[in-house]
């Protein structure tokens, strides 16, 4: 749960500590003591160091934009993968999120392309297929040969219902649809998943 954010000028420190600490509370998984935590180390540290890191958080802002084809993040117009041709062109790794293909990458086990869909079909949370780079995948599919795509969405109920979702728009296309096979336990997410379970999973893939 994010932190309780301050009035300005609470904290005893003064109005611009407050601030500072409302903004690391708004991170994923911080809570107020964390994000005090956080802080006190930016007051303690030095101003090289601190500096540093706001450098940082500006530069991957301005610099790391999608790829142009496959959705993935990277510095470039064409990310690292999709550039690589050591790949295998004609098969692509759907997934959900730019961290599943480092999860997947990880393993070792894949030597395709993906595609990233940038989340999933959501009804209760306002996310539809024209939300998701559905169209780009349908595209790609049928403009540069791909002869499989291996579904790698999270073994999740909304996971499921996209990867059966794009399934249904191509089943009349000359593509083979596989799926991970369900090494990985259903409810949980690929990042959290070791790379032993991610390689079986995917050398395991089976017919959609």
């Amino acid at each position: 749960m994010a932190a309780k954010r301050m009035e300005a000028g609470d904290h005893p420190y003064g109005p611009t500590v407050a601030r500072l600490i409302d903004e690391f509370g708004q991170l994923p998984g911080i809570g107020r003591k964390s994000a005090e935590r956080l802080a006190n180390h930016i007051l303690n540290c030095s101003s090289e160091e601190a500096n540093a890191l706001a450098d940082a958080i500006r530069d991957v802002k301005t610099s790391v934009r999608r790829c142009s084809v496959c959705f993935n993040l990277t510095e470039s117009e064409v990310c690292r993968i999709c550039q690589d041709p050591r790949r295998d062109r004609h098969v692509v790794c759907v997934v959900e999120q730019p961290r599943d293909v480092v999860a997947l990458e990880s393993s070792g086990a894949f030597n395709g392309l993906y595609h990233v869909l940038g989340g999933k079909i959501a009804p209760l949370e306002g996310t539809g297929p024209e939300d998701l780079t559905i169209h780009q995948l349908v595209q790609r599919v049928r403009k540069q040969g791909v002869t499989e795509l291996v579904m790698a969405t999270n073994p999740t109920l909304e996971g499921d219902g996209t990867a059966l979702f794009i399934t249904n728009i191509l089943q009349n296309d000359n593509v083979r649809i596989t799926r991970l096979a369900r090494g990985i336990a259903s409810g949980s997410v690929l990042e959290f998943a070791n790379r032993e379970m991610l390689a079986d999973a995917l050398r395991g893939r089976q017919q959609f």
